[in-house]
């Protein structure tokens, strides 16, 4: 009895963290969406209105007339949409590569790669930045911005232990079907795949939307800055503006939240595969 209570106990104190936990994650994220309803007076009243007495639109107003949020919107849509497209592609071409293939070096290439993850970025920023604009003449271009991220190495690994999951059966049914290996991968691999793309979908996808450094260098023009590159420049131009750059946050934020509940069942699935054996 005395063990069932302490029990009890536990389960209690573990849910009243985990509540207060919740609700010390969500309050930064309520205090945005409100402010962002907020004229800068409210904003800045003490005490603070965690809901707004009076909203209004005035700050989503401002900053798609003044600051050009929608232009900077499409941009990070387009460059973050293409890049997930094709570095989920590829990199899951590469995983089954890896995985099922056998070719001689498999390892040591593969070790190779993932080598190079080793390497900061800060590294071969110079090098790139020097690449993409002497040599190949994509400065201000979504070229620029999409080809130097197209597929990244933690991207392959993820596929390839993914994919090395997988019954192998399958393939060697394909192939006795006379199959080609590109048809195997198209109509058998990726099909079961759909776990592990949804979790690489979803973390390249808010990668790519929420990269700052690489679109702020190789852009110089207001029509070709992200949105994140938009709302600093913003900022800085705005410095009393925060309803502005709460409403800005707010945009940034749903196209994230709307992809993870979309991808939600499979990225659970994902997330979840070889946590239980036997």
């Amino acid at each position: 009895m005395q063990r069932k209570i302490w029990k009890r106990i536990g389960l209690t104190i573990v849910y009243l963290l985990l509540v207060l936990w919740a609700v010390f994650t969500f309050v930064p994220l309520l205090w945005m969406i409100s402010s962002s309803f907020k004229d800068s007076s409210a904003i800045t009243s003490v005490p603070p209105e965690l809901i707004p007495k009076n909203p209004t639109l005035d700050a989503y107003k401002r900053i798609f007339q003044v600051g050009g949020l929608g232009r900077w919107f499409l941009n990070s849509t387009i460059i973050a949409t293409v890049s997930t497209v094709i570095n989920v592609f590829f990199a899951s071409l590469a995983g089954y590569a890896f995985s099922k293939l056998r070719f001689p070096g498999r390892n040591a290439i593969f070790w190779v790669l993932l080598s190079s993850m080793m390497i900061p970025g800060q590294v071969t920023l110079i090098p790139l930045y020097i690449l993409v604009v002497d040599s190949f003449q994509m400065e201000n271009t979504y070229f620029g911005i999409i080809v130097p991220g197209m597929v990244a190495v933690g991207s392959i690994f993820l596929m390839r232990q993914f994919m090395g999951s997988l019954p192998s059966s399958l393939i060697d049914a394909g192939r006795i079907d006379a199959c080609s290996e590109f048809g195997i991968f198209w109509k058998i691999i990726l099909p079961i795949s759909k776990p592990g793309l949804a979790v690489l979908g979803i973390f390249t996808f808010v990668a790519h939307w929420n990269n700052f450094f690489w679109p702020f260098l190789i852009t110089n023009t207001n029509s070709m800055r992200t949105l994140q590159v938009g709302l600093t420049s913003f900022r800085f131009e705005n410095l009393q503006d925060y309803g502005a750059m709460m409403a800005g946050a707010v945009c940034s934020a749903v196209p994230m939240i709307i992809v993870f509940l979309a991808l939600q069942k499979y990225f659970l699935q994902g997330i979840t595969i070889g946590a239980v054996k036997g």
